[in-house]
């Protein structure tokens, strides 16, 4: 049972209601080809169909006098008639209002004369709770100050149904039945806390309350788990095991709200970002052809000479996994310096476009290979210290993710792939370069991806101690709008997308490579003021294990985010 618990938060009577600043792209959605299901406004999840509600009212907020620390609850508005919510919607004041709440309705059944996946003896698909349970509330105890406070309500649903978010009222009266519903539990998922939007931080234990939204349990190309838009609450210091509420599930096979192949097109010709690479950088991308054609070599454990590949990669062992039988390396010639330093010329973006959130949102993950990834820099204070050979290695696979929302076709976030993780950023912190077109900046010689210029530190920015990774705009760049080639699109069914030859290569794209780097390392700790020594070394061991030594990069389909979700 959630905690319940009272003290007094600042009343919204004390303060006018925030009026943020609702966020759109720079330039308008423009009409996408035809298609069965693609940003048609509905989707069709089997039992229900939802529909994304992007408008709201202010209910109740947190902390108003402080625009960084306060929140703000709402409730969803022009739901379509026969519609009904799921619960409210919270977010920080610091930003503008970017976010959405699903609302359904159950569908006809079909004729049960004829076939179908559902049974016409199942029970209703939604139905309202029975009562609602207060679990927080910010009242101090004065009857004078019953109104203004907030009170957050769990709906309490029927035997075999799931609540699917809270309810927050700024009275103590609970709120109406028939407000929201709950969904049948075999049409539910698991789901689970994802950021936190309030953590009050207070000293005394009872008084602790955090807020954070939520994301499906189960996710990635093969997930069903349908984000609703709503938050999760509990007054407890320590981490709630069970949520007390839980997603959707896309039960729908046909996954219709996708888009078709030219309209898939159509979206990267409209949002593919800009990628630039640094004004200093040395190593460069290339084709895959390019790569090949140049005298890349494949090599088979146990012989000492490499085999030269095909400019579509045919000659490749395929399928299978990464026993390390094989490996690609560069040229042994005297081409082995120029193919080191790739062909910008040539270079494309390649991309994989898969379903996400149960196929309400499209992932387009774009995938640049660069022949080469160059040595680190560390930083440590004001001292910048070029590796001579740390962090280097052969066949460099980097990417991002565009997640496009397939109710409109909007562009709703971008994934920037970094090293060992990576972060999602929303439409409206991304630095666009023309119309919806985004930019991205690979940083140098690790070709890291970041959405901002500047210097990041991996390792820990406070000490200023770490690996550089810097990112700056330069006349270096590829148009991912124009220079792409969809590699795979499994959902559209086989022939769609053919997918190229070197795909299906699930080896080591580069030579096993092993530096002496603690010796560096250790003369680096050696120079230190004694006080600094011990901080740094314990930063330093926690740097990736590609400063130690690299095992050859697998390519796109050998990550786990190709089927899986992006780590975050």
């Amino acid at each position: 049972m959630i905690g319940c618990r009272c003290f007094h938060w600042t009343r919204v009577a004390d303060f006018s209601p925030p009026q943020p600043e609702a966020f759109s792209l720079p330039a308008p959605i423009p009409p996408w080809p035809q298609g069965q299901g693609f940003a048609t406004g509905r989707i069709n999840l089997g039992e229900i169909e939802v529909v994304k509600i992007t408008k709201f009212k202010f209910v109740w907020g947190y902390n108003l006098q402080d625009k960084e620390k306060s929140v703000s609850f709402y409730k969803p508005i022009g739901i379509p008639d026969g519609f009904a919510s799921f619960g409210h919607y919270c977010q920080s004041n610091d930003q503008t209002l970017r976010g959405f709440m699903l609302v359904a309705r159950e569908v006809v059944l079909p004729d049960p004369h004829n076939p179908s996946i559902w049974s016409q003896y199942q029970p209703p698909a939604l139905r309202n709770p029975l009562d609602y349970t207060l679990v927080w509330s910010s009242y101090e105890g004065n009857e004078e100050n019953l109104d203004g406070c907030g009170y957050f309500w769990l709906p309490q649903p029927p035997e075999g149904y799931k609540a699917m978010g809270f309810l927050v009222t700024d009275k103590p009266n609970k709120p109406e039945l028939a407000e929201v519903i709950c969904v049948r539990a075999d049409l539910t998922d698991k789901c689970e806390k994802y950021h936190v939007i309030l953590d009050t931080n207070l000293k005394f234990l009872e008084l602790h309350f955090r807020i954070w939204d939520t994301r499906p349990s189960h996710r990635g190309m093969l997930g069903k788990g349908v984000s609703v838009g709503t938050f999760f609450c509990s007054s407890y210091w320590s981490s709630v095991d069970e949520l007390h509420i839980a997603c959707l599930k896309n039960l729908n096979p046909n996954l219709h709200a996708m888009p078709n192949l030219d309209q898939i097109h159509a979206l990267i010709r409209h949002y593919g970002p800009v990628v630039f690479f640094h004004p200093d950088e040395v190593y460069l991308p290339s084709s895959i052809s390019w790569f090949f054609e140049n005298g890349a070599l494949l090599y088979r454990s146990g012989q000492s000479v490499g085999e030269e590949i095909d400019a579509a990669g045919s000659n490749l062992p395929g399928g299978g996994t990464n026993d390390a039988a094989y490996w690609i390396d560069l040229p042994c010639d005297d081409r082995r310096e120029i193919v080191k330093k790739g062909n910008l010329g040539s270079a494309v973006l390649y991309v994989h476009v898969k379903p996400a959130l149960g196929g309400t949102f499209t992932d387009i993950a774009m995938w640049v290979f660069c022949p080469f990834n160059g040595p680190a820099t560390l930083k440590v204070g004001i001292v910048n210290l070029a590796l001579s050979k740390i962090g280097q290695h052969v066949g460099d696979w980097e990417h991002f993710t565009l997640r496009v929302s397939n109710f409109s076709g909007e562009l709703w976030s971008i994934y920037f792939s970094q090293h060992s993780g990576g972060v999602w950023v929303d439409a409206f912190d991304l630095e666009f370069i023309e119309g919806n077109k985004a930019i991205v900046y690979s940083s140098k010689s690790g070709h890291a991806s970041f959405p901002h210029p500047g210097c990041y530190i991996q390792g820990s920015a406070k000490l200023g101690v770490g690996v550089r990774n810097d990112a700056a705009r330069s006349n270096s760049y590829v148009d991912s709008s124009t220079c792409y080639e969809i590699i795979a699109a499994e959902y559209l069914g086989d022939g769609v997308v053919r997918e190229p030859y070197w795909l299906q290569y699930m080896k080591e794209w580069g030579p096993k490579v092993v530096y002496d780097s603690r010796t560096e390392l250790d003369k680096i700790i050696n120079l230190l003021p004694f006080m600094l020594r011990y901080s740094v070394e314990n930063i330093f061991y926690k740097l990736p294990v590609e400063l130690y030594g690299e095992e050859g990069p697998t390519g796109p389909k050998g990550k786990n985010n190709w089927l899986g979700d992006e780590r975050s």
